[in-house]
């Protein structure tokens, strides 16, 4: 795959997939997955809080790419889609349904986002 190449939630769940049964040896069980997921999370919050909040940065942080830190959170997040059979596609699909159905005038009417 070149960088210029989109790439879809089904493809992005193959590849992943294909990755892990060949580079990976193996997916880590899905507790392990989530706990690996929460600490992504944390690394990617760690340099928005520096990039965007109040704190300075640390040695350690410096040098650190944003974007890399989301495409980590997400690559564990397939992760766990692969292993539990959820179709990201589907998923998002429906979640887009759910969100035009019951938020359909929700923040229009939000006095506090005018």
């Amino acid at each position: 795959m070149n960088n210029t190449t989109e790439i879809t939630l089904s493809e992005a769940q193959a590849q992943v997939d294909h990755w892990i049964k060949t580079v990976g040896v193996r997916y880590f069980n899905e507790l392990t997955n989530m706990t690996i997921l929460m600490e992504e999370v944390g690394e990617l919050a760690r340099i928005m809080s520096r990039t965007y909040g109040e704190q300075s940065f640390k040695e350690s942080d410096m040098g650190k790419d944003l974007g890399d830190e989301m495409a980590d959170v997400l690559w564990v997040l397939i992760c766990l889609a692969n292993q539990t059979g959820v179709d990201l596609t589907e998923a998002m699909k429906k979640n887009f349904e759910k969100k035009n159905i019951r938020d359909i005038n929700r923040h229009r009417d939000n006095e506090k986002l005018k």
